[in-house]
């Protein structure tokens, strides 16, 4: 406890991580309050009959905003769509490769622009296929009216939640669009906590229940943070430099390759995919129909059919991204200008299929087991958890919660050596490791 209340004293005694801090909380703060900002022409409180089983789980990501029809309804999950979409032409066409990979931060701007520009033509299509969801009942106006002012709230809302969490990601403790997701997602976990506890204990044996929850749910956080920890150590060795009198080089270090390198991205981006089909339903498919009814099975998140084609979207997603963010032949090539190898593998391109292979390998048991947890929600309800509380059980909610906690707990304590290691220059001494301390100036 000492400790954990010493590290606190020390990111607060950081001037620029405590603004850092600060912002991030204003600026999320902001995110919650226009989740609750209604549109225009809606009584909420006859909304509840106008969504599907995708509801629970939109509004798990979003916050309740899109139950509450709210500005936010769509939050930032069409710029994660175009995201997904800029992603798969990056690797399709040769124009985006070369923006990505070769014009430096000119090309990356492009990039950007070009996902923004995208986000707005995915809002203004998922727009219309929210607003079909919403029944006549709920309307105080007419129809047309409410459909046209809208579509320029929820579009202008969208870009408003992308705009936060690209100034999280600047002015704040990074991570911008994650947080948004995160901070959603924890918005909806007390209360889903409560509802179990108050269900358990009404029946027989309802503490042994709750005990047995917490043990695995305990069991389950371990296993993500062991997943998303988890790296594979190569060798690599540097060749010894004679310059003037002194030898350089001949160290041996580790290059780490994580067994999860993309993290949580393929649970977000299989997640977008997902919410596509009940949203498209809604508009071009009426409530009875046999398209209605197929589509809906693969839209409620407790189905077989939606969790088989979930967790096959994130074995792929998981693949295709961590192929287009580590490049073994760039790995290769900075280990051969800076003169170093990897041992019994030659120079280049060997290098390049060794570190491939080896990417291969370690990738495919990270995404089967991350597939595994995301789909332990519709595995944990069958066995009596309630749906609220089981969306939190492992799955999608609980690998962003840990994924986005773990990343933001990094960027913090690089901060905190970044202080150290400035007091250890100014300070100009060290300890000793036999006592005393020792010049460094």
């Amino acid at each position: 406890m000492k400790k954990l209340i010493n590290t606190f004293k020390d990111i607060f005694s950081i001037p620029e991580l405590k603004r850092r801090i600060i912002n991030t909380i204003l600026l999320l703060m902001v995110f919650r309050l226009g989740s609750y900002v209604v549109l225009p022409g809606i009584d909420p409180t006859k909304l509840q009959s106008s969504f599907d089983d995708i509801r629970g789980l939109l509004d798990t990501f979003l916050g309740g905003a899109f139950g509450r029809a709210s500005i936010f309804a769509l939050g930032i999950m069409p710029y994660i769509s175009a995201s997904i979409v800029v992603q798969l032409l990056t690797v399709a066409l040769p124009e985006f490769q070369k923006m990505q990979r070769k014009e430096g931060e000119a090309g990356r701007k492009k990039l950007t622009r070009i996902t923004r520009l995208l986000t707005i033509a995915i809002t203004l299509v998922q727009s219309f296929a929210f607003l079909a969801t919403i029944n006549s009942d709920a309307l105080v106006v007419s129809r047309s009216f409410f459909t046209f002012s809208s579509v320029i709230l929820l579009t202008t809302g969208t870009i408003f939640c992308m705009w936060l969490g690209e100034r999280i990601t600047e002015r704040g403790i990074g991570n911008g669009i994650s947080l948004l997701i995160m901070i959603g997602i924890i918005s909806r976990f007390p209360q889903a906590i409560y509802q179990e506890i108050e269900t358990s204990l009404v029946g027989v044996g309802g503490e042994l229940k709750l005990l047995l929850e917490a043990v695995v749910l305990i069991l389950v956080v371990m296993g993500i943070v062991m997943l998303t920890q988890a790296v594979r150590n190569v060798p690599v060795q540097y060749a010894k430099q004679v310059v003037g009198n002194k030898v350089w080089g001949g160290r041996r270090q580790m290059l780490p390759l994580r067994l999860n390198a993309a993290g949580v991205m393929p649970i977000i981006f299989a997640q977008s995919l997902m919410f596509l089909p009940a949203m498209l339903a809604g508009l071009f498919a009426s409530p009875d129909s046999d398209l209605a009814v197929t589509i809906g099975m693969f839209s409620n998140p407790f189905t077989w059919q939606y969790n088989l084609v979930f967790g096959i979207l994130i074995i792929l997603f998981t693949f295709f991204y961590t192929a287009i963010t580590i490049d073994p032949r760039q790995i290769a090539e900075d280990l051969k200008r800076s003169g170093g190898f990897i041992p019994g593998v030659k120079p280049g391109e060997p290098t390049a299929h060794y570190i491939d292979s080896i990417l291969s390998k370690i990738t495919l048991p990270g995404s089967i087991f991350l597939a595994i947890v995301a789909i332990i929600p519709a595995i944990v309800q069958y066995f009596g958890v309630s749906s609220d509380f089981a969306q939190f059980y492992g799955g999608t909610s609980l690998l962003i919660m840990v994924g986005v906690v773990a990343d933001t707990v990094q960027q913090v304590d690089a901060y905190l050596i970044q202080k150290r290691y400035e007091s250890l220059m100014k300070s100009g001494q060290i300890s000793s490791p036999v006592g005393g301390t020792i010049d460094v100036a």
